[in-house]
């Protein structure tokens, strides 16, 4: 098992941060190449391309490296659908996404984690000696579960954790390394109930979010915040640029591929990737897919 610079599993989630900054773990294979264009420590360039305000610089804070966190190298831009490798499946999927509209008020949180957290799950991939894993979420009633590409990018053995802690073998239906999104598949009758899809193009900055994972291996975790950006113009890949929704909710290694879910439990993003500085961690600068793009992703996986 190798040991990286969170205490634990070297892949853990959203992987090492990588970068100038960032040495890879000792007897550790040569990192991928960045997600990110290299960042020169003296003077790092903003991540995005929206145009500073006249007078303005557009640097960001000295020390800040900014980092797609993967637990592999993500293959062709993260933008349409170039580079997919879609696989379809025979069996039945309605996933379900809402009328939309916007979210009003803050609403009871801790109500909208109890009625979210049943349903996402804990992603375990082994290969060999080698663990990784990330986070995950039910998406309809076959037993289907989105996560990252990212997350079973190499297959090996895949398992899902429940909530309850039950440990089941999963199925990899297929991916879209381009968009980041991969559908696994476990027993209908032993998947949680499914989450619902909202609208993410009603998305607001400042309407409040959790974000639902495993960070670290600690399943089941929520954090909150609000949306910082609802159509962030982002690089996370080598070529093109995507939009992406904004969060300051607090994302780290582990959360890869769980959702952020606005004030009424309905899945708005699926979070991907995060800014760091120097040490790693969240700086509370994280993405994710918006869920418009992750639900047309996962319909034409699932076929």
């Amino acid at each position: 098992m190798e040991h990286g610079r969170y205490g634990g599993d070297a892949r853990v989630g959203l992987g090492e941060p990588h970068g100038p900054d960032f040495a890879p773990p000792p007897h550790a294979p040569p990192p991928p190449a960045p997600l990110w264009p290299p960042v020169a420590p003296a003077a790092a360039q903003a991540p995005d391309t929206v145009p500073p305000p006249a007078g303005r610089t557009g640097r960001r804070p000295r020390g800040v490296v900014v980092t797609a966190i993967v637990a592999a190298a993500i293959t062709g831009g993260l933008a349409g659908t170039a580079g997919a490798a879609l696989t379809r499946d025979g069996g039945t999927s309605v996933v379900t996404q809402s009328a939309g509209g916007p979210v009003d008020g803050a609403g009871d949180l801790s109500g909208v984690a109890a009625r979210v957290l049943p349903s996402v799950v804990q992603v375990e991939v082994r290969a060999g000696s080698g663990r990784s894993g990330g986070s995950g979420f039910v998406i309809d009633g076959a037993g289907h579960i989105l996560t990252n590409a990212h997350v079973v990018d190499g297959s090996g053995e895949v398992t899902v954790v429940l909530p309850d802690r039950r440990r089941l073998t999963a199925r990899v239906v297929g991916s879209d390394t381009a968009n980041d999104l991969a559908v696994l598949s476990v027993p209908a009758g032993d998947a949680p109930a499914p989450l619902t899809f909202g609208r993410s193009a009603d998305a607001r900055v400042g309407d409040p979010v959790l974000a639902v994972g495993s960070p670290l291996g600690l399943a089941g975790t929520v954090t909150a915040g609000v949306v910082s950006a609802p159509r962030r113009e982002v690089r996370l890949g080598p070529r093109e640029r995507q939009l992406a929704l904004q969060t300051d909710a607090s994302i780290n290694p582990g959360n890869s591929g769980g959702p952020l879910v606005n004030a009424r439990g309905e899945v708005i993003g699926v979070n991907t990737a995060i800014a760091t500085v120097r040490g790693g961690g969240s700086i509370g600068i994280g993405f994710a897919i918006p869920a418009d793009r992750a639900v047309d992703g996962v319909r034409r996986i699932i076929g």
